[in-house]
């Protein structure tokens, strides 16, 4: 039976549901890649919120998300922007994640990496940008996970030049208690950023952020790249000293970048892994035994997806991921922090929802069908 789903002119087109999902099953950890899948939060829908107050958590469900995940292989990366950092979800909001989430990795033997910023303060001195830092990589390393150092919008604003990031930067590394992962996010996913590492020179950005790991050995274990540009990303993972990794954040082109070439690849820290987190468990798995066909047979695939839930503006992708989530019965409803529900059209989600389930990602189609119909009907739709 078809479904009617709109197709953003104002007309209606029929659509038959694929009716069996794609067969994958839970492994061990991946071998050939270091594979994060950065996770979204389950927001509590009967808690009496405001936009603008406390972000309230559906615990339980947020928690069996990440088991989820490390049931397939994949480590976690958590508190990052999937999880709604610095859009709806505060630093009070996310150290209680941070710690609630690497205590049940070390309960179920997950990889987890967490994120540390400054988003307890929207401005100041570098001084205090740094005191921020601080406070937040105290956390993350008194939890027992790895830091990653995310891109601050208030560092953005305070420093003038590569100089201030270099030394902030390289406060932070001397004090680490183990080599943490840098962070370079696209204006893309947050305007806030644009010229980071001291220019909007990418090339200039590209040389500081060499400087400072050079002059930090063994402090820096890869860094996370976000700028939707493979040709940089390759150049960049291949300037990189031996041992430090290059992990794409690039949801335009990962295939290409995962897989890589005669001359390296890109490990992954990616916001798509989390609803593609069984299908590029079982890609990975294939690279593994190095069958580098079929990885991309499975992965290429969903590149039109991920460009669908990633188009601009593209901090507003964790409107579809959470989608998806619902639709598979990951969590009982389709409700997020701050609303952020409503940032995506019903002709986006609706074709959100036939990608997914042509690719089989719905573990239930049934339930999909059923679930996509519901949202249907409180749109008024047929």
């Amino acid at each position: 039976m078809s479904i009617r789903l709109p197709d953003g002119t104002g007309a209606w087109r029929a659509y038959e549901p694929r009716g069996a999902p794609l067969a994958l099953t839970p492994g061990a950890p991946l071998t050939s890649r270091t594979v994060f899948a950065a996770a979204h939060v389950v927001a509590d829908p009967y808690a009496d919120t405001t936009p603008d107050g406390p972000a309230a958590v559906d615990w339980d469900a947020t928690l069996a998300f990440r088991r989820h995940l490390w049931s397939h292989g994949l480590g976690v990366a958590e508190a990052m922007d999937t999880a709604q950092r610095g859009m709806g979800l505060d630093w009070a909001g996310a150290a209680e994640l941070i710690r609630r989430s690497a205590a049940e990795a070390a309960a179920v033997g997950g990889r987890i990496a967490c994120g540390a910023g400054t988003d307890q303060i929207t401005s100041g001195s570098t001084a205090e940008v740094r005191a921020a830092y601080e406070e937040q990589l105290a956390v993350v390393e008194e939890s027992g996970a790895q830091a990653v150092l995310l891109a601050s919008r208030a560092l953005a604003r305070a420093a003038t030049g590569p100089d201030e990031y270099l030394e902030v930067y390289g406060h932070l590394l001397r004090q680490a208690a183990r080599p943490v992962v840098l962070h370079w996010l696209g204006p893309m996913f947050d305007p806030a950023l644009e010229g980071y590492w001291g220019s909007p020179d990418l090339d200039a950005a590209t040389g500081t952020v060499l400087d400072l790991i050079d002059a930090h050995p063994g402090k820096v274990d890869g860094i996370k790249m976000s700028l939707l540009d493979a040709r940089r990303e390759t150049d960049l993972r291949r300037r990189l000293p031996e041992g430090v990794r290059c992990y794409t954040g690039d949801d335009f082109h990962y295939p290409e970048l995962i897989a890589g070439d005669d001359q390296g690849f890109s490990h992954a820290l990616l916001g798509v892994f989390d609803p593609l987190g069984p299908l590029a468990a079982g890609a990975v798995r294939a690279l593994d035994t190095g069958d580098t066909a079929t990885f991309r047979e499975l992965l290429d695939p969903t590149v039109e997806l991920s460009r669908h839930l990633f188009r601009a503006p593209t901090r507003y992708y964790k409107t579809g991921v959470v989608l998806l989530a619902w639709l598979a019965g990951h969590q009982g409803h389709f409700t997020m922090i701050g609303g952020l529900q409503s940032a995506r059209s019903l002709p986006h989600l609706a074709r959100a929802y036939e990608l997914a389930d042509t690719l089989g990602l719905f573990p239930d189609p049934d339930l999909a069908e059923a679930r996509m119909r519901i949202l249907l009907s409180l749109y008024g739709g047929m």
